[in-house]
């Protein structure tokens, strides 16, 4: 059976995940690896420091060792770190965004993306324009930051975080796809789809689907 480790910096990550793999891909072995202090160690600093690559080094390690087939980070503000640790292990390794990031690029044209944790916006967009030219394209990114939603998400209140970001969508107005930007975002894509037109693309949809093309076949 495939393994796949799920690595998460907030509980809020945990069941989107687990909730697009049922959905579309039930058969592998999910491991749910979490360390809520990343997420709020990251929200005290601009940059990454060697502290925060070491325990991703660490994690990475601590997922081979158990047998994981593939890693899936879910958290949005850590791609330097999650790069490096795809360098040094010899399985696959997604970045949170990375197959969401794909999808959009082929829609072409200007991308909207909602986000609601701040720090992790820069890297985001960074990573974006990075795959934008090594695909080729001339797409372009939009980013929106949704105040108070996490707060409302992290004290429970998922209705509230729901509507904050489906307020914020028409400033995206014009725009050919929007993205959510963080995993704990996705249960509000429905809602969003009732509003426009325009494809609405969640992270750990796109996650799992890139991750059964490149993993489904090897299942016994």
């Amino acid at each position: 059976m495939t393994r796949i480790a799920l690595v998460h910096a907030t509980p809020a990550a945990v069941d989107p995940i687990k909730a697009a793999f049922a959905e579309a891909w039930p058969e592998p072995d999910l491991v749910n690896l979490l360390d809520d202090s990343l997420s709020r160690d990251r929200a005290l600093t601009p940059e990454l420091t060697d502290g925060i690559f070491s325990r991703f080094d660490a994690l990475g390690r601590y997922a081979v060792s158990f047998g994981a087939d593939a890693i899936l980070f879910t958290c949005s503000a850590f791609g330097p770190a999650i790069e490096r640790v795809a360098r040094s292990v010899g399985i696959p390794v997604l970045k949170p965004n990375e197959a969401m990031f794909a999808e959009a690029i082929a829609a072409g044209g200007p991308i909207g993306m909602l986000a609601t944790f701040e720090p992790s916006i820069a890297s985001m967009a960074e990573e974006f324009e990075q795959q934008a030219i090594q695909a080729g394209t001339q797409a372009k990114l939009k980013s929106v930051l949704v105040p108070r939603a996490m707060a409302a998400l992290l004290a429970g209140r998922r209705e509230e975080h729901d509507a904050l970001v489906a307020e914020a969508a028409p400033q995206l107005t014009g725009c050919d796809a929007i993205m959510l930007a963080q995993f704990s975002m996705a249960p509000a894509a429905s809602r969003l789809r009732g509003q426009t037109r325009v494809p609405v693309l969640t992270s750990p949809d796109s996650a799992v689907a890139a991750l059964k093309k490149k993993l489904g076949s090897t299942q016994a």
